[in-house]
């Protein structure tokens, strides 16, 4: 059998990553909506606790159940520190600093954290100069088609920028770490992976923020809150493990180069947004660095050239 990491992703795994990169792609937009009414942890509390009572209960209504032993519920808590506890916590601040576009651009190094960690921590995704190559091609993509406006406010919010570099750090981690987890049911590891999610953010809330002094937010808020729960949160951890499962710690994480895509053709389709040219060359970027990701196309080239040298 040939390892996930080893293999190029099939048409459904892509396919996956597309719609997981819509779900996620909407998180920055409705946490721009949330934190205008909701403090850092607090959104955070109600994201996780909302999405893991979601999850428990399509969990029992499928009929499966969590697991009891103390290492499952370990690994879960280790996953949830690193997956969720750390970087959305440190995600929802920063964007009180600092602009959505700057966030998008910064969140895109989360493929070349992984790519060096998976290197080193794993067996059967060692970092190949192919790989390499198209993780920096798809990084200079998303930069060019979020537009050099978004870099402008590169010099202010240092503190920010750094805790968005500190969450893809802790992203890469948790997607080398939730290989341990591949043997779950996706819908289960999702499950238990928010649920101690839960259980570490309700004392950083009451601590830090304390809740109960906070005004009653907006219906708007609520709705952003619900959204990025149940699609951006539950929705997308089942699909996320998933695709990890199945295709690796670097393919999985490849979806923040794809977020940027989605968001402004939803922009375009919805919205009436006009693409400029600097969108078509960035789209151009990132498709050729997936492709030097995935490997196929030039394993196939350097098929026919040999064929084409054989006399």
């Amino acid at each position: 059998m040939i390892p996930a990491a080893a293999r190029p992703m099939s048409p459904l795994e892509w396919l996956l990553l597309l719609f997981l990169s819509l779900l996620w792609g909407g998180s920055f937009f409705f946490i721009k909506i949330a934190v205008a009414e909701l403090p850092p942890f607090t959104l955070v509390l109600c994201r996780v606790a909302l999405a893991a009572l979601a999850l428990q209960l399509v969990v029992r209504a499928s009929g499966r159940r969590m697991p009891g032993s103390h290492r499952a519920w370990a690994a879960f808590a280790v996953m949830g520190l690193l997956n969720n506890v750390v970087p959305f916590s440190l995600i929802g601040w920063s964007q009180t600093h600092i602009a959505s576009g700057l966030a998008s651009i910064l969140n895109a190094t989360t493929p070349l954290w992984t790519v060096v960690l998976a290197h080193f921590l794993t067996r059967d995704e060692r970092m190949q100069a192919g790989k390499l190559t198209g993780v920096a091609v798809g990084f200079l993509g998303v930069a060019v088609m979020i537009g050099p406006q978004a870099l402008a406010g590169l010099g202010t919010g240092v503190l920010a920028q750094l805790a968005i570099l500190v969450a893809t750090l802790s992203y890469a981690c948790s997607s080398v770490f939730g290989r341990r987890l591949r043997d779950l049911n996706p819908l289960v590891a999702a499950a238990g992976q928010l649920a101690a999610t839960t259980a570490m953010m309700l004392p950083l809330a009451l601590v830090f923020d304390r809740p109960w002094q906070l005004a009653a937010p907006g219906p708007a808020t609520w709705a952003a809150v619900v959204a990025l729960a149940l699609l951006s949160t539950a929705l997308a951890y089942v699909l996320f493990f998933r695709i990890l499962g199945q295709a690796g710690a670097t393919n999985v994480q490849l979806v923040t180069f794809l977020i940027p895509v989605t968001a402004l053709l939803l922009g375009t389709l919805l919205l009436g947004e006009r693409l400029e040219p600097r969108h078509y060359l960035g789209m151009v970027l990132i498709g050729v660095g997936l492709a030097a990701i995935d490997g196929r196309l030039w394993h196939r080239l350097r098929q026919a050239r040999y064929r084409g040298q054989e006399p």
